[in-house]
């Protein structure tokens, strides 16, 4: 059996944590090819590092060859339909590319992970904590005006610590473990995330 390679393409390096996600989708998608690890394109130590989209894309299909390239990009003040174009502008002035599958959370992809409280009490290190956590509702997560720190915050309460042991709660790593715990079946209610999986669905019919 074939096996299939799969490359994640990422605003920043934070974004890693939409690998756990990708390659769960990619378990229930992919039936006919095995499965490679996603790989992470990692272009920060480059000597000139490339400044726009179309370098980026070129450079993590030569150092991470795939057979299917995730492009992530946050819509932030953008419409999820001008990242999309953009992204796909990039990959069609490229020429001979492998498939792309963009990934555009409505905010930042932090949001993403606000829908599973029960994951973020877990990566908390407190898992049967019963502070409320103020999370927003999941009708609204996708437009929260900050999810990053909404996220922080939330495992900062969680932990339930306090002083020093609060100041040392890494929150920032803490957030990977928010993603490799959460339950992927609360995305489905998404429209972001719905647009993901039906891109990569159409991918893996025509690949």
């Amino acid at each position: 059996m074939m096996v299939l390679r799969t490359t994640l393409l990422s605003d920043g390096s934070s974004d890693r944590t939409l690998i756990p996600v990708l390659e769960w989708l990619l378990e229930r998608t992919v039936t006919a090819r095995a499965l490679a690890r996603t790989l992470w394109a990692d272009l920060r130590f480059r000597r000139m590092p490339p400044q726009s989209l179309e370098e980026r894309v070129r450079l993590a299909v030569e150092n991470y060859p795939c057979d299917i390239l995730f492009v992530h990009r946050d819509a932030e003040r953008q419409s999820p339909e001008d990242r999309r174009a953009e992204i796909l502008n990039a990959i069609q002035h490229l020429g001979n590319n492998p498939p792309a599958v963009c990934v555009i959370p409505v905010r930042m992809t932090e949001a993403w992970l606000l829908l599973d409280e029960l994951a973020i009490r877990s990566a908390s290190g407190n898992p049967r904590g019963s502070q409320p956590l103020n999370l927003p509702v999941p009708n609204s997560i996708e437009y929260d005006a900050n999810p990053k720190e909404t996220l922080f915050q939330a495992l900062r309460i969680a932990s339930e610590q306090a002083g020093r042991r609060l100041r040392d709660l890494r929150v920032e790593e803490r957030r990977h473990r928010v993603a490799e715990l959460m339950n992927y079946e609360l995305l489905r209610n998404l429209s972001a995330f719905q647009s993901l999986e039906n891109e990569l669905v159409l991918t893996c019919i025509n690949d």
